[in-house]
């Protein structure tokens, strides 16, 4: 079949609308090897999704048959029309529908004198799979207090679940369309085979007026992140202990490639930068007998300011492979609100769960609970092995209604304490855009609630989507307080990275509560500062506290921290303090003349532990320098490099995205998946942004 840039397949394909499966695989193939049929496609989904938006807020209206049989002559005189032409004639077609509509309705209704809804100037590109088809807009319903059906869901699941519907939901799309869904990755080349060393962007960068990439002004959308003040440098003397909580979040990497890809900076509160760090593996040795981890070291000096010393510390998990993976005990806890509908939240969301359910086993478990304005139990306990029932429960899911997501919580994490595997992996996933605006809403409540919920030993997994009004600050602390960690799905091919590639370490957890203290000697560090962690730092004492909740880390996982250190003699650029009056400075030990630099000590326990364990090294510095040091070392140093200059670092020294390049370009290596690769392009992007 012959197509073209003016076939009018191309707009039945772009809104859903071409029924003929063998037109659509071809319109399919024609759209992913062109570059303009791509992009004509995704302007065609952008506007008729806010037209659908703003159209969905109010009662629908039947247009007559006078006004369809102008829109079908008026669709006929486009299909000759060129290509410019014929998509200001269906933008047109359509706005003439809409005004028609609403003159109608003005006419039966002259009391009525509230102006009309206005269409928001942001207008984001579509982030979502290219195939996926837009969802019919959520039609109003009574107010749900208590529900007796599956919420979310259309005419029920098999397998004993209650059918019918809450709420007035309206019909999903066709599931035939979704399995269509493919990877919505910005950058190009990132199937789940091995990408190529050199990926370049999907589509051309534009202006969206969405953030100024000379000054970060505050862009117009609802997308809420904390303050991130960056750790400042410590005087050893008055400052001999570092202490933190592990991180093993890689949620900001992927959300600051969504902002870079759409031709945006990141708002410097998006970039944590060891979230960026740890988004890759690197090569450190397999933990020795016994312990879940081992601690690795590297230290070199620091490329963005040679004076300081950079220091690396690493730690592997213990790898599982799939036969000593513990049975698996999941509840999937899924956002089906108003605000899931766009392609990139829950059409996408229900595509990640699958590459999910197809690495269950018999041995598992899965249940599926819905939140919206109410909560409901789409599917209860099944086994990993029937696929099919599971796969049917997630097809059905639609999206409309507010956002309930505390009675979510509740009901997701009673049903896995009540199905609770003990020695297994006993978690919640819970998948959402974190717009919680019904019932427990707050921060504060909602990190209580998850608080007293992961006393039951159940784990969380957070895992955000979507753009616009996405609540990144409440998710981050939802997985901190829920002993969790947190992914940011952008895309099919980070589902998959996330899901399964690192199914392992971000499933099942072989170390909680994991504390480092880090104590520099006096006599060779004159001061130090924690690169990252912000809002993981804790106090010397919280060490020692077993009461004191930290981090994870899950089976064959690598998690990263870095140090820039000044060594004893050179400026430190610390405010002085004022000597004491009623004390004096502790004389230095024996062992500060050992010429050790400092003591790494960390503390875990076991999953299902309540007393912790120790482990403890002392490390020296051999001088090594930048040049010397691994490649993941160099690595490690440009990803933060790249994020001290997207949060406009008050430490990032000389540090340029030319260097970050350079930097990066060193410490690819073999890069097997070409995520280090993704990282110089972003890099690029970066700079032709700032250049801009």
């Amino acid at each position: 079949m012959t197509i073209d840039l003016d076939d009018p397949k191309l707009t039945a394909y772009a809104l859903g609308e071409l029924a003929d499966e063998s037109e659509s695989a071809s319109v399919e193939a024609f759209v992913s090897q062109s570059d303009d049929a791509r992009r004509l496609v995704e302007e065609i989904r952008e506007t008729a999704s806010l037209l659908r938006k703003e159209l969905g807020a109010e009662p629908s209206i039947e247009l007559t048959g006078i006004h369809r049989e102008r829109i079908d002559r008026s669709l006929e005189k486009r299909a000759r029309a060129g290509r410019f032409v014929s998509w200001i004639a269906a933008a047109a077609v359509v706005l003439l529908g809409v005004s028609i509509v609403w003159w109608w309705k003005l006419s039966l209704m002259p009391e009525i004198s509230a102006p009309a809804p206005r269409v928001s100037s942001y207008a984001p590109p579509p982030s979502a799979p290219a195939e996926a088809r837009p969802l019919a807009a959520p039609q109003s319903g009574p107010a749900q207090e208590t529900i007796s059906a599956p919420v979310g869901i259309e005419g029920g699941v098999p397998g004993g679940v209650i059918g019918g519907m809450v709420g007035g939901v309206p019909e999903g799309i066709d599931p035939a369309s979704v399995q269509r869904l493919q990877s919505s990755s910005y950058i190009a080349g990132r199937p789940s085979a091995p990408r190529s060393p050199a990926p370049a962007f999907a589509y051309e960068p534009r202006d969206t007026g969405y953030l100024d990439v000379q000054r970060a002004r505050t862009p117009f959308h609802t997308e809420a992140y904390d303050r991130i003040d960056d750790n400042p440098f410590l005087d050893v003397g008055q400052n001999p202990l570092s202490t933190f909580s592990i991180d093993v979040d890689t949620a900001s990497y992927a959300n600051v490639r969504r902002f870079i890809a759409q031709s945006m900076l990141p708002p410097k509160d998006a970039v944590r930068i060891e979230e960026m760090v740890n988004y890759f593996d690197y090569d450190y040795p397999a933990p020795p007998e016994g312990q879940p981890f081992s601690v690795n070291v590297e230290i070199a000096d620091a490329p963005w300011k040679p004076e300081h010393r950079l220091m690396r510390i690493g730690l592997k998990g213990t790898p599982l492979s799939l036969d000593d993976r513990p049975r698996l005990n999941l509840v999937f806890l899924l956002d089906v609100s108003g605000s899931m509908e766009p392609p990139d939240k829950l059409p996408l969301l229900k595509q990640a769960m699958r590459l999910l359910v197809d690495e269950l086993t018999e041995n598992d478990q899965v249940a599926i609970v819905v939140y919206a304005g109410a909560s409901g139990m789409v599917l209860p306990r099944t086994s990993g092995d029937q696929k099919g029932v599971i796969l049917d429960a997630l097809d059905r899911l639609q999206a409309g209604g507010s956002t309930n997501g505390g009675s979510g919580i509740q009901l997701a994490y009673d049903h896995a304490v009540a199905h609770f595997i003990p020695g297994g992996t006993n978690r919640v996933v819970l998948a959402t855009d974190g717009d919680f605006n019904v019932g427990v809403t707050s921060q504060g409540e909602l990190t209580r609630l998850i608080e007293e919920r992961a006393e039951s030993g159940v784990f969380l997994s957070v895992l955000g989507f979507g753009m616009g009004n996405y609540k990144d600050s409440t998710l981050e602390k939802l997985a901190d307080r829920g002993n969790g960690n947190y992914a940011y799905i952008d895309s099919l091919s980070e589902a998959r990275k996330v899901l399964v590639e690192e199914m392992g370490s971000t499933l099942v957890t072989i170390a909680k509560d994991v504390k480092i203290q880090i104590e520099f000697n006096p006599a060779e560090v004159e001061s130090y500062r924690l690169i990252g962690y912000e809002n993981r730092v804790l106090r010397a004492e919280d060490f020692n506290d077993d009461e004191k909740d930290a981090g994870e880390i899950g089976a064959g996982h690598t998690v990263t921290a870095l140090y820039e250190i000044v060594p004893k003699g050179a400026p430190s650029g610390t405010p002085s303090v004022d000597p004491l009056k009623y004390q004096r400075p502790l004389a230095p030990a024996e062992e500060a003349s050992t010429g050790e630099l400092l003591t790494v000590k960390l503390r875990y326990k076991e999953p299902d532990g309540e007393t912790s364990k120790l482990l403890e090294r002392s490390v020296r510095d051999d001088g090594t320098r930048y040049a010397s040091a691994t490649q993941d070392f160099k690595f490690a140093a440009a990803v933060a490099s790249f994020g001290m200059i997207l949060r406009d670092s008050p430490h990032k020294g000389n540090a340029t995205l030319d260097s970050v390049l350079e930097l990066a370009r060193e410490g690819v290596g073999a890069d097997r998946h070409g995520y280090r690769a993704e990282l110089l392009e972003l890099a690029r992007r970066a700079k032709s942004l700032r250049e801009r």
